[in-house]
């Protein structure tokens, strides 16, 4: 007898409804964009719709921000992440501060720099601690451009990944490509083959002015969109304009 598949909904108006009601339980996805593309808010808004929608504490691995700014750039959409923190329901690990030599007094900090076995580690903790479902590492480029080695940043990608998914963690991982040279496979040519999804952020010119826009490159084992759908920033988070398209 087939088990039947889990969704986890996002939470994002608009999203769920391009596959199916939402994420595949206990998977990773890659969510790739240019700089400004709305990356981070996205990644953040899935963590965040978790605990106040759907009960699931979540833990997000910042490998570009301190924790402080994210926390105060939040905040202009009404979501108090330091009263998440406080309640258990949110674990920001602080992937950053090591890596440019700055001391940190963050509860979790990562402090070898993007150390597998380190992160691996807290991260086994954290979700025994807090009971997390859903997790979001922001940035893997960071992690890439530390590596070098696209072979060796595969596995290690690998390994993080299949960690979440035992854990029972339904995950994000973001990657910035350029804008120049966008490609849907990552950075370095590899995230893609690590996750089970794939979910494309464009910020496109067009007649001088910029749009945002959508696309579900790939999602195993769920039907999806195949379209190309608008959103917009809005000051409560990403809106996805599922009826719409766009054609760039």
């Amino acid at each position: 007898m087939n088990k039947k598949i889990e969704r986890v909904p996002t939470g994002i108006p608009g999203f769920d409804e391009l596959c199916e009601g939402g994420l595949l339980r206990d998977r990773t996805y890659l969510l790739t964009g240019t700089s400004g593309a709305g990356k981070t808010i996205f990644a953040m808004q899935y963590i965040v719709n978790g605990i106040l929608l759907y009960d699931e504490p979540g833990i997000f691995i910042t490998t570009e921000e301190r924790p402080q700014h994210l926390r105060e750039h939040f905040s202009v959409f009404n979501w108090d992440l330091e009263k998440l923190e406080e309640e258990n329901k949110l674990a920001l690990v602080d992937a950053t501060s090591t890596k440019i030599g700055l001391p940190s007094d963050e509860r979790y900090v990562d402090v070898r720099p993007f150390d597998t076995r380190s992160l691996i580690d807290q991260i086994i903790n954290i979700q025994e601690e807090i009971g997390a479902k859903r997790a979001a590492l922001d940035s893997t480029t960071s992690i890439g451009y530390a590596i070098q080695d696209p072979a060796k940043f595969r596995v290690e990608l690998l390994k993080i990944s299949t960690t979440l998914e035992v854990l029972g963690l339904t995950s994000i991982f973001t990657c910035e490509v350029l804008e120049d040279k966008p490609s849907i496979s990552g950075r370095f040519g590899v995230e893609t083959f690590v996750t089970e999804g794939t979910i494309a952020l464009y910020y496109t010119r067009s007649q001088g002015v910029r749009i945002r826009s959508l696309e579900i490159i790939k999602m195993r084992g769920s039907n999806h969109s195949r379209k190309i759908h608008p959103f917009e920033i809005t000051n409560k988070g990403i809106v996805v304009h599922s009826k719409e398209e766009v054609y760039i």
